[in-house]
């Protein structure tokens, strides 16, 4: 009896800790060090009964020309009309710095030559300022046939590592921490695809934190495919 009790008890706790555990998106490392990260993660809106949805992974791209679409993006701060009568529109900055640029570009394109069409590629860049806090800067992007889709989740944002219980800022990149208060922005303006938002997403600022980018308007040479193994 004793033996009994003392399985339903350490059944009813693995029961508690699997149901309340965080999911943790699947993902293969394309390059990690102690502070940054680039990854391949599954994409669940890809549906294997749904060819349409499913991404232009592998896909052939040099470091050279995801250097020059990362170097297009700029971030500016979002403020609302009063801030902008009383201080005027906020200066566009350029999302990432040369280090990071140097980073990413190389990284980004070995994950998009490796990628599956179900997977795509997030990165994780961060500066740490303590022992608890850190600066930085999250997103993703994917292949759609010939648009690229990148998404901000987090620029150069102070997340504080909490002392009990997990960390959100590594689990999921696309993700913010906090509020958004950045637009995104990108050069050449005429490669953007405009995109439907809700009211919702406007009203807290999230319209802008995604860019669809017309690839055969930025990209030299013919956009296609690597084959699949």
């Amino acid at each position: 009896m004793l033996v009994s009790k003392r399985c339903l008890a350490v059944a009813l706790t693995c029961l508690f800790v699997s149901g309340c555990a965080i999911p943790q998106v699947p993902y293969r490392a394309v390059y990690e060090d102690p502070v940054n990260y680039v990854r391949l993660e599954v994409d669940d809106s890809v549906l294997p009964e749904w060819p349409p949805s499913a991404h232009a992974h592998p896909k052939a791209i040099s470091a050279e020309e995801v250097a020059r679409l990362l170097r297009g993006f700029s971030v500016q701060e979002h403020r609302i009309w009063i801030q902008k009568w009383l201080q005027g529109e906020a200066p566009l900055v350029p999302a990432f710095r040369p280090e990071q640029l140097a980073l990413l570009s190389q990284q980004i394109a070995e994950a998009f030559a490796l990628a599956r069409p179900d997977e795509r590629v997030t990165f994780y860049l961060s500066q740490p300022q303590s022992s608890v806090k850190r600066v930085i800067t999250t997103g993703g992007l994917y292949v759609h046939g010939t648009e690229l889709h990148f998404i901000l989740g987090n620029w150069q944002i102070l997340y504080g590592i909490p002392t009990y219980g997990p960390i959100y800022d590594r689990r999921y990149p696309m993700r913010p921490t906090a509020a958004k208060g950045f637009d995104l922005f990108f050069d050449p303006g005429e490669a953007i695809i405009p995109q439907r938002h809700s009211l919702w997403d406007t009203v807290l600022a999230n319209t802008d934190d995604e860019v669809v980018i017309d690839l055969t308007k930025v990209v030299s040479g013919p956009i296609a495919s690597l084959a699949i193994p």
